[in-house]
């Protein structure tokens, strides 16, 4: 529980939430959890009812802590700004992750604690934006809290301690996979006829690479950020490839089911990751880091290393979608530095640099990808209207930018 401090002169952590579909709620439901001195005050969403929606089921289940008045329910391209001028402690952006560098921005400009989820990007131009904004955070004295829960996980902080101390040696390889499950019952699945181009395209997010930097990066950041973890920061290149073989109809967009990546870090470890979303394929996901000393196993529920340093996490495993809410919450009471901003941009573009490389066929240094690729995937205007289908990539046909 988080020491009952003030903020900003009161005993309450207000909170506005913005992009109120399910990870609006969820998110919104996991703060609610972790800290009896918390309310919501503020919500924002592109849709009038994925609002109603999330704001009814939130007062439904916690009341007066939903403290959202008429006036502070917006909607709209520009409801964050709006938002954002109300008196608030911190911001949870949990919107399509391609309006996240923008959102963020605004959110340190205004001078709010921020809790966004993962990815904080799609493209490159984006990462460095949130990198600039992470930056000005630490100027301003900001907590930044990213949805990287696994993160909070306790088997794999113990296990983490463990490699970093040595205890498997020194890392010459490892394996990352996340596969199966193809999302098909996943959103709206039938255009409404008076929707344009643009919000078929939002509402159908989770599909469109634009919005969410394909499944590698939407995803399966998670594992890419639990390597990055492992061997203390991200790669250096990479070279990949994907494809898209069995989510063929249009109504899933334009992205792959399928990426295997060679990821290669500092010292000439090579890391490979093989992911898939595929209907029928066997379900896996774990990471596996290989040592001289002995190998170390990671998932969602246990972690343990064998070899010459055996060890099985048998402790408790707390959520750590309530964890890291709480952690936040007393750094923002205790007035203790917390951004990790910077480093999950650094996992967001290491998925980014995975799908570049497989979309392109070209091999990717890191220092291109973060300093000069000027791709950005961002549309001309935002606002409904006619919008072109996004084109499918093919490797060695699709620019690189």
């Amino acid at each position: 529980m988080a020491k009952q401090g003030r903020i900003n002169g009161k005993e309450k952590i207000r909170i506005g939430v913005v992009g109120c579909g399910g990870r609006g709620w969820y998110d919104s439901d996991r703060s609610l959890k972790s800290d009896p001195n918390v309310e919501i005050y503020a919500m924002a969403d592109l849709f009038q009812d994925k609002l109603d929606h999330t704001l009814k089921g939130l007062k439904n289940q916690y009341g007066d802590r939903i403290n959202v008045a008429k006036n502070r329910q917006f909607v709209g391209f520009d409801a964050y700004k709006q938002l954002l001028e109300c008196d608030l402690d911190l911001v949870i952006l949990t919107t399509p992750p391609s309006f996240r560098p923008e959102h963020l921005r605004a959110a340190v400009e205004a001078g709010k604690h921020v809790f966004m989820e993962k990815p904080v990007a799609v493209d490159p131009v984006g990462v460095r934006s949130v990198i600039e904004s992470s930056e000005l955070a630490d100027k301003k004295g900001l907590t930044i809290m990213a949805g990287t829960q696994a993160r909070q996980m306790s088997h794999r902080v113990e296990l983490m301690k463990r490699i970093h101390d040595g205890q498997i040696g020194d890392i010459v390889t490892g394996q990352c996979f996340r596969v199966g499950g193809a999302m098909r019952g996943w959103g709206v699945e039938e255009r409404k006829a008076d929707w344009s181009d643009m919000e078929w395209q939002i509402r159908r997010w989770l599909f469109n690479t634009w919005l969410s930097g394909d499944f590698i990066c939407e995803m399966h950041i998670h594992e890419l950020d639990i390597v990055n973890w492992a061997m203390g920061g991200p790669p250096v290149k990479c070279m990949a490839m994907g494809g898209r073989e069995a989510r063929t109809d249009e109504l899933y967009g334009n992205i792959f089911d399928h990426f295997s990546v060679e990821y290669e870090y500092e010292n000439g470890v090579r890391i490979f990751y093989a992911g898939s979303q595929i209907d029928g394929a066997t379900v896996r996901t774990n990471e596996r880091i290989v040592g001289t000393k002995g190998i170390a196993y990671t998932d969602w529920a246990r972690s343990y290393i064998e070899g010459e340093n055996p060890f099985k996490y048998d402790g408790p495993n707390p959520d750590p979608c309530i964890s890291q809410h709480n952690l936040q919450f007393q750094a923002m009471r205790n007035g203790e530095k917390l951004n990790q901003g910077v480093r999950v941009a650094h996992s967001t573009l290491t998925a980014i640099m995975g799908r570049m490389s497989a979309y392109t066929g070209k091999e990717l240094s890191w220092k291109w990808v973060l300093n000069a690729s000027k791709l950005d995937l961002s549309p001309d205007k935002y606002e409904f209207g006619d919008m072109p289908k996004p084109e499918i990539a093919v490797p060695g046909e699709t620019p690189l930018v």
